[in-house]
């Protein structure tokens, strides 16, 4: 971690927030941790004297935060319609400030397939990967990218339509599941190695990566139950990877949060590969969970910012594309 003061809330005055909407559910398929998320945020501002409301876009029209006066919005949206840039753009129409990074780079890194493109053009790893759109495609990836290798929806989160394919008879059921998500379907050379985490937060203009977060899940497989609904998962922060291989990983991070123009926060997910100890970006969040079993509020700790504290930077930091909405 670089640049970051845990003591930094104190200059915070909360009365100049406003009123504050925490957006939450929402219609991907995400609603529900979006709500775990959501009603964790809420609880934590209310904890700091911020005058903060559940609301949830599925139930009720955007245009009422204007009405009712809310000063600016927290994002815990996860997945399309609240992480893509599609909730950002609404907001930057009502002049609403909100949490995270704006309309271009949230719909960036949404698209796993445009981030990837972007990140091997500025030179940052990332595994190799193709385009598929049949179950013949995915055959042929399969032989180009080799066993095995992961099969997902280019525009989906949480590992919602992701297969670990090793051989070419799973290959149609993959993509036919994946397809299910999004029309575009990724599939991905997989890296064996330590899985990994890294979360970023801006303070004062600059992306500061929080520690490292190294998980094991039962059997290597870290699906949307292992995720968010079992307490098999084991979450290593700190990361026990030796120091200089998390501060490489900061450090790709921090490129990687700059590269798509982010701001504001986001968590990266990177696998270190086995064989050489190089690693691999994979995906970069740009509204990340904040339920009980998330991991930027564990990263969090360990820098020695407590959840309420972090949920109010986050908050501090809320802005709309030209910059305005910081206090």
């Amino acid at each position: 971690m670089s640049g970051l003061d845990a003591k930094a809330h104190m200059d915070i005055d909360v009365k100049a927030f406003g009123k504050v909407a925490v957006l939450m559910g929402g219609r991907s398929s995400e609603r529900e941790v979006s709500l775990m998320s959501g009603q964790g945020v809420l609880d934590a501002l209310r904890a700091r004297g911020v005058d903060a409301h559940a609301f949830d876009p599925a139930e009720r029209e955007l245009s009422a935060l204007k009405a009712e006066g809310f000063a600016r919005c927290f994002i815990a949206l996860h997945g399309r319609y609240g992480e893509d840039g599609t909730v950002q753009g609404a907001l930057e129409l009502l002049d609403i400030p909100y949490t995270g990074p704006g309309v271009m780079a949230s719909s960036i890194a949404m698209d796993k397939i445009m981030t990837k493109r972007i990140w091997r053009f500025e030179g940052l790893p990332t595994p190799d990967w193709r385009l598929v759109a049949s179950a013949d495609e995915t055959r042929a990836a399969l032989a180009a990218l080799g066993a095995p290798m992961i099969v997902k929806p280019a525009r989906e989160g949480s590992t919602i339509g992701l297969t670990k394919v090793v051989d070419a008879e799973q290959c149609a059921q993959a993509y036919a599941l994946a397809s299910q998500y999004d029309p575009e379907v990724l599939c991905e050379q997989f890296i064996d190695g330590d899985e990994t985490t890294c979360p970023v937060l801006e303070s004062a203009g600059r992306a500061n990566a929080l520690p490292v977060i190294r998980i094991v899940a039962p059997e290597g497989n870290y699906d949307y139950q292992n995720k968010y609904f079992t307490d098999t998962t084991q979450y290593h922060c700190p990361s026990g990877l030796p120091q200089s291989e998390e501060q490489d990983i900061q450090r790709i991070v921090e490129k990687a949060f700059r590269t798509l123009g982010c701001r504001g926060w986001a968590r990266a997910d990177i696998m270190v590969r086995a064989s050489d100890r190089k690693p691999f970006l994979l995906e970069i969040n740009t509204s990340p969970g904040m339920t009980s079993h998330s991991l930027v509020p564990m990263a969090a700790r360990a820098s020695g910012i407590s959840y309420e504290d972090l949920c109010l930077r986050i908050l501090a930091n809320a802005a709309l594309d030209g910059g305005t909405g910081r206090p």
